[in-house]
């Protein structure tokens, strides 16, 4: 394909699991893999949570480079299919590329101290004892709900829609739609509030309210925020990731895929 990347310098990124070495023991001649800091891609062996782990500290290092995931894990949404008989080298070099990009989590706990943070998923608000969480609701500056009496709320990206989200009963997003998705977490009032889809340029704020009597703590993806009074969520367009997907199991096919899944 015209203008299609040729990726010559690759790293493997491998998962703890016995799987994940057990692939790498086998790739180890297939190609002259190069130190992580040297690659122009990597490759990585493991589940969707080391994928996650893997992004997570190219954001932080500030260094990123497009990564093509071989499913050694569970579930594997983020991760093409392993293929003992294929030629993976050859495979990088012909997949399709697919920008990202997290979420940026500003988090200021009850003392006043801030705290900010990426989620390729979600960022996810929760209350940290047997009483639930009250939240106000902001978007883009204008109150939408004053008080969400709920275990919790969440604000996914489409990337993320098919993980917490699904689970707490929100809607999946199309890959290229650019929105997000604000979901309830088991919402006690308003009762029949299902959530909301907002355009990605929205930024939404969360205002806790008895922040002492009732505690919450933020997460963005696995990263925790204890006793947060404010937190502020908005699209990290400074920090798009490119992931790698073999033609036919791209993650914009499987999030339409997900939606017929009975």
């Amino acid at each position: 394909m015209a203008g299609q990347p040729t990726y010559e310098r690759l790293a493997l990124a491998i998962s703890n699991s016995a799987l994940a070495q057990d692939t790498a023991a086998a790739l180890r001649d297939a190609h002259d893999w190069v130190p992580q800091e040297e690659a122009e891609a990597v490759v990585a062996l493991g589940g969707d949570g080391f994928m996650l782990q893997t992004l997570h500290k190219m954001l932080d290092s500030g260094r990123i480079l497009p990564v093509y995931g071989v499913n050694r894990g569970t579930m594997g949404f983020l991760m093409n299919k392993h293929r003992p008989k294929g030629a993976l080298v050859e495979r990088v070099n012909r997949s399709r590329p697919v920008g990202i990009s997290p979420l940026r989590m500003e988090a200021i706990n009850q003392n006043g101290d801030t705290r900010v943070e990426c989620a390729l998923n979600e960022v996810s608000l929760l209350r940290e004892t047997r009483q639930t969480a009250k939240i106000e609701i902001l978007v883009d500056g204008k109150t939408r709900i004053e008080e969400l009496v709920a275990d919790g709320v969440l604000v996914a990206t489409p990337a993320g829609s098919t993980a917490y989200n699904l689970s707490a009963n929100g809607p999946i997003l199309p890959l290229d739609s650019q929105l997000l998705a604000l979901t309830p977490i088991s919402a006690f009032r308003p009762r029949r509030w299902r959530g909301a889809i907002l355009p990605d340029r929205a930024k939404v704020t969360f205002r806790i309210n008895e922040p002492s009597k009732r505690p919450v703590a933020a997460v963005a993806d696995q990263k925790e925020v204890r006793d947060v009074a404010e937190v502020h969520v908005e699209i990290a367009r400074d920090s798009e990731l490119t992931l790698l997907f073999d033609k036919g199991h791209a993650l914009d096919d499987r999030i339409v895929a997900e939606q017929f899944v009975v």
